[in-house]
Order: structure tokens, then C-alpha cells, then sequence
């Protein structure tokens, strides 16, 4: 019986196995034009969000009281803010602040996400119903009035911006991945698993979870996009990060008085926002594509 068990237990595994995709993600990324050309634009992105602080030309703190509100030229190639902030030098550092705060709070969304979404799952039953009726009771409440609410309690940061953003998009991923678990739960190859005695953890670590990676890297990537949205906007309404940090949001907020006098100001942040977004956005549904063709359009 151990024999038989162990040889069944291989036959399961290589069923798993062939039921992954069975192409190189890269090799299809460069295949898709559209994915191609938003994936060289994002990392072109996240390298001056990496590298802004050393090609900066000026400090983006420092202020030239010669230079108030002063437009793009050749020193100052975006201008300069109502205290004679450089524009370009806060932008390029803001892109670090805006990224980390986005990466931040999506990683916070996709483990806790991932955890209530497998587990409510594949256990069912009345942790299911316990699990999916809290998720449905914070999703009655937009996301970004949630991120508010949250911050509201913890305070105006950086920090607790990443936190509210991260636990109010928890409530629909969660939902996403419970129903491609519940798909997976359902396969043969987990009933042949759990015929032979696997532990739940394993089928959920071996089986499970690789089997739905498809949906968690595109749902990740759409996720991003609406991650950096929300931290503008508490950014923008100074719930998120405060001054004199460079962030994209607070710089927009910092721009908004003087629209028609100094249109550089909110013009340049709100473009970079717009692309960032799109960029994220459209990578995400390149690879949405390349997983299931059948979305293609």
C-alpha cells in the first residue's frame, strides 16, 4: 500500500505539474507588444524612482528665495514651487516616495489578501460564511472612504497611509482569489491529494496557491495602479504623506492654488500620476492576455 500510495502520490504531483502554464512568462511578455512596451516603461519608471536622489539637480528641499514660482527653463527644467522647490528634482524623488508607498500597501493587500481569500476557501463551511460576510461589510464602504476612515484613526503619515491602503483593498482581492481557489479546490488533482492523505497544508502551499499564481501577478499588477491612485489622494486632501516630503499628491495639493498663474505646478505631477497609472494598468491587462487568451480582445 505504501508503494501504491507513493506512486499515486507521483502521478498527482505530475498532474499538478501539467496543469501550470507551460511557457516562460518573460518570453510571452516580449511577445505581447503591449506588454513589451508597458513593462519597459514601468521599469523605466521604478530606475529614476531608484536613481532620482543621485540625478537630481538640485535639493529638493532646498529653497532659492531668488526663484519663486519660476517656469520651466534651463536651470529649473520644471519650474519651480511658490518657495523655489525645483520641480524636477521633488518629482524624482517623490517617484521613490509614491512607488514604495504603492509596493507597500499592495504587499500588505496580497499576503492578507491571499490568507483570508485560500483559507475561506478551501476550509468552507462556517469559516467561509464568517470570512466572506466580514469581507462583504467592509466592502459596502468604498475603498478609499475606508482608507479615510483609517487614517483618520491612526493619524496623518506616510506610514498609516501604507496601512490603509493596504487593509481596504483587502476586502476584493480576497474575494478574487477565493473564486480561483475554489476552482482549483474543485480539480482532480486535489481530490486525488486528499484521497491518499496530504495534509491541507501541503495542498494548499503545492497545489492550490501555484495553480492560482496566474491570478495573483495579474490581479497584483491592477492592484498597483489603484494603489497609487489612493496614495495620491490622500496625498492630495494631506491625509498621507506630510510636508516637506516630495510626494506626487501633496505636490499636486501644493499646486492647486496656483493653477492659473503657475500651471507647471500641478500640470507635472498630475501627468506623472496619469502615466504611472496607465503604465500599471496597461501591463495588467497584457497579463491578464498572456494567462487566458480568452480575454483577449
Amino acid at each position: 500500500m505504501r508503494v501504491l500510495g507513493k506512486a499515486v502520490h507521483t502521478k498527482v504531483v505530475k498532474e499538478r505539474t501539467t496543469a501550470l502554464p507551460r511557457f516562460e512568462l518573460l518570453g510571452k511578455v516580449m511577445q505581447n507588444k503591449k506588454a513589451k512596451y508597458s513593462f519597459v516603461l514601468l521599469f523605466i519608471i521604478i530606475l529614476l524612482g531608484i536613481i532620482g536622489p543621485w540625478i537630481a539637480p538640485h535639493d529638493p528641499l532646498e529653497s532659492n528665495y531668488e526663484a519663486f514660482l519660476q517656469e520651466p527653463s534651463a536651470e529649473y527644467w520644471l519650474g519651480t514651487d511658490s518657495i523655489g522647490r525645483d520641480i524636477l528634482s521633488r518629482m524624482l524623488h517623490g517617484a521613490r516616495v509614491t512607488l514604495t508607498v504603492a509596493v507597500m500597501s499592495v504587499a500588505i493587500t496580497v499576503v492578507l489578501g491571499t490568507v483570508i481569500g485560500v483559507t475561506s476557501a478551501y476550509v468552507g463551511g462556517f469559516i467561509d460564511n464568517l470570512l466572506m460576510r466580514i469581507m462583504d461589510m467592509l466592502l459596502a464602504l468604498p475603498g478609499i472612504v475606508l482608507a479615510l476612515a483609517i487614517v483618520a484613526v491612526l493619524g496623518p503619515s506616510l506610514t498609516n497611509a501604507m496601512i490603509a491602503i493596504g487593509i481596504s483593498s483587502i476586502p476584493s482581492f480576497a474575494l478574487l482569489i477565493r473564486g480561483a481557489a475554489l476552482t482549483i479546490k474543485s480539480s482532480g488533482y486535489v481530490e486525488a491529494s486528499r484521497s491518499i492523505g496530504s495534509s491541507n497544508r501541503w495542498i494548499i502551499v503545492f497545489q492550490v496557491i501555484p495553480n492560482i499564481a496566474h491570478v495573483l501577478i495579474v490581479y497584483t499588477t491592477l492592484f498597483v495602479g489603484a494603489a497609487i491612485l489612493d496614495s495620491s489622494a490622500l496625498g492630495f486632501i494631506g491625509l498621507g504623506a506630510q510636508p516637506p516630503t516630495p510626494e506626487w499628491g501633496t505636490m499636486l495639493n501644493e499646486g492647486k492654488g496656483f493653477i492659473t498663474e503657475a500651471w507647471w505646478l500641478a500640470t507635472f505631477p498630475g501627468l506623472a500620476i496619469t502615466l504611472i497609472v496607465f503604465v500599471v494598468n496597461l501591463l495588467g491587462d497584457a497579463l491578464r492576455d498572456i494567462f487566458d487568451p480568452r480575454t483577449a480582445s
